[in-house]
């Protein structure tokens, strides 16, 4: 069969996380910052397209069409991202990784992913990349960034749940295929179903939210966010950190946490 089954899947990423776990440190910062960069191109890339679309449900769909090719590069370049190694708690359940092993994963891999998001959300900011439709898309980011910045705790942590539940099993599913074209289709329709839905990546939000704020630190983009009616005013690196990373960040782990457990719990060597 060219394909693995689910208990093949789950064994399998038994030792693929402690592969990931036993990296060194420097590695796993390097190949964050890597997956940093994978996720925040398909960011970019999601709102230029988008950003002018009106229909929301068709800007949506474009979106979640695109978004697909971020993790594509992290599964296929071996980019570490924080997201999809909340899976690791599959390893720890196996007993092939300990729980120290993963935090140490999760802060170095987190981190990377982090600066690499950053930094690419700085050079479209202040490079030119968002003066599409005469600073449109720099408006659209703005206004994003605002809508995230401005969301109840409790909404980003039950959105950050679903949208890593969906992270994950696209991970699984890619690792269910022994070819290239069904990894990338495997993981394709969860990825693109959080982005449509709306749901929150912390990843992707390190991209998203900074974005929005250097933009609006651009006089020109300020002022024409400031005409179309955005509220400039909420978006700081505080919000950003503690009104949306931080419940997205605890909900995408409940959420990565919850797939991988129940997936061991289905089909792991239980003894």
């Amino acid at each position: 069969m060219n394909f693995f089954a689910p208990a093949e899947i789950v064994k399998n990423y038994g030792e693929a996380g402690k592969k990931k776990t036993d990296l060194p440190a420097l590695s796993m910062l390097i190949l964050g910052i890597l997956a940093g960069f994978f996720i925040a191109f398909g960011a970019a890339a999601t709102n230029t397209a988008g950003h002018a679309i009106e229909n929301v449900s068709v800007m949506r769909t474009v979106m979640g069409i695109l978004f697909p090719g971020g993790l594509t590069l992290v599964v296929l370049m071996g980019g570490e991202l924080f997201t999809g190694n909340c899976l690791i708690s599959i390893s720890v359940l196996e007993k092939k990784t300990t729980v120290t092993k993963l935090l140490k994963n999760w802060v170095l891999v987190y981190t990377g992913n982090f600066l690499g998001s950053v930094l690419t959300a700085w050079g479209c900011a202040f490079f030119g990349q968002m003066n599409y439709s005469d600073g449109g898309l720099a408006v659209f980011t703005i206004r994003l960034a605002a809508t995230k910045s401005s969301m109840p705790f409790m909404n980003a942590l039950v959105l950050g749940i679903f949208c890593n539940m969906l992270v994950c099993l696209a991970v699984l599913a890619s690792l269910s295929a022994k070819d290239t074209a069904g990894k990338v289709l495997g993981l394709f329709f969860p990825i693109a179903f959080f982005v449509i839905c709306g749901f929150e990546h912390s990843v992707a939000n390190m991209y998203y939210i900074p974005a929005g704020i250097f933009a609006a630190s651009v006089p020109e983009y300020a002022a024409s966010a400031a005409e179309a009616g955005v509220d400039l005013s909420v978006l700081t690196w505080g919000n950003f950190l503690l009104g949306n990373l931080l419940p997205v960040t605890i909900g995408n782990i409940i959420g990565g946490v919850l797939v991988g457990a129940g997936m061991w719990a289905a089909f792991g060597s239980r003894k």
